[in-house]
């Protein structure tokens, strides 16, 4: 803020923009953040307690230094709002839906941004097929897009849930909560960080979490072997499962830091995938073009770069 008024003074500013986590059951249109909105997103920082108070606070603090400043908030849930019934409701007692609890997914700047890439760029799909999308990064996530909407998601009612991630676990046995607690006295709190912050590619391969070093030092250690293992597997299954529920697909699009970034990866995840009509283009993917699809391939495989 310090900066913004040195180099384009105090009216320099039109608008801030915040990309907000959580909207809950209420807020999944951009709009104006309101005395109002603040609140109800207050009340939803349980939702996202590593996130949404940092998030609010800034808001916050743009308001006290800037009071007439235009500030709109962007969902991350927006996306996956209108999501079919069947893949919004989770299998726990009714009541706790009241709560808000239920299969929000997240990712979706990054997902309405590629299905716009993906119109632009002339794929039919992105307004009358079936289109998997994988956003690969730092967190990770696959969503599942039909006639240009959300049909399904990987992540649920947390951004700790579905694939695994760098630090984050992904989907778990909820029973593994019980058993830590009765044989390590592990606290909810101590879980939440092992599952958020210790686990993923981190908790396989115990020496990082960034894939790049896991891919230079694969052929070393088998811990950081495992840790890319079980990630590509664990996408490949996904991929799987979503197509069936989609009965087919015309598109697959990797993205994220991971996605766009990492050929070996995707190999490897599309490697054993040609019965759903999947073959890539070992030069193209190699060398991270738009397309890396084969000719005789019966689905597009893209590349987009993804931006939030």
């Amino acid at each position: 803020m310090d900066w913004i008024e040195q180099h384009h003074g105090r009216d320099g500013l039109t608008a801030v923009g915040h990309r907000v986590v959580h909207g809950g059951p209420k807020y999944y249109k951009p709009q104006r953040i309101t005395a109002e909105m603040v609140e109800e997103l207050r009340r939803l920082s349980p939702f996202d307690p590593d996130h949404m108070p940092e998030e609010i606070l800034l808001a916050e603090a743009f308001h006290r230094r800037f009071p007439d400043l235009l500030q709109v908030a962007c969902f991350d849930t927006a996306f996956h709002h209108d999501l079919p019934r069947v893949a919004q409701m989770l299998p726990i007692p009714r009541r706790y839906e009241v709560q808000g609890v239920r299969r929000y997914g997240f990712h979706g700047l990054s997902y309405a941004f590629l299905m716009e890439e993906l119109a632009r760029l002339g794929d039919p799909a992105a307004t009358t097929g079936r289109v998997i999308l994988a956003h690969l990064g730092n967190g990770a996530s696959l969503a599942v897009v039909r006639d240009g909407k959300s049909m399904d998601t990987s992540i649920s009612f947390t951004p700790t849930a579905g694939v695994p991630m760098s630090t984050r676990s992904g989907d778990l046995d909820p029973g593994l909560v019980w058993y830590l607690t009765r044989t390590g006295k592990m606290s909810a709190k101590q879980f939440n960080e092992m599952v958020n912050l210790q686990s993923g590619l981190l908790g396989i391969s115990e020496t990082s979490s960034d894939m790049c070093d896991l891919l230079e030092r694969e052929t070393q250690d088998v811990r950081a072997a495992q840790a890319i293992a079980v990630f590509c597997y664990q996408i490949k299954k996904w991929i799987g499962a979503f197509a069936a529920a989609l009965g087919g697909l015309e598109t697959l699009v990797f993205a994220g830091g991971i996605g766009e970034h990492a050929p070996t990866v995707r190999a490897r995840i599309c490697d054993g995938l040609g019965f759903l009509g999947i073959e890539l283009e070992e030069k193209q993917n190699t060398a991270n073009e738009g397309v890396i699809s084969a000719a005789s391939s019966r689905i597009a495989v893209r590349v987009i770069h993804t931006d939030e």
